[in-house]
């Protein structure tokens, strides 16, 4: 790390920091999809179904 000269503490840090908030965010992403994905699941198996997913010329 000496030759990153006297900022290496930052740049670590920086590195450190930016791998954490993109963990974040990506855990954050992988549960709310399960969690949409659960809810659809629940919709779809109490009767409400997609719009997406009837012939475009059924609707008005």
């Amino acid at each position: 790390m000496s030759a990153l000269g006297p900022y290496a503490v930052f740049i670590a840090t920086s590195y450190a920091l930016v791998v954490l908030v993109v963990g974040g965010l990506i855990a954050a992403i992988t549960v709310d999809y399960r969690r949409q994905q659960a809810e659809l699941r629940r919709l779809e198996a109490s009767g409400v179904t997609r719009r997406s997913s009837g012939n475009a010329t059924d609707r008005p």
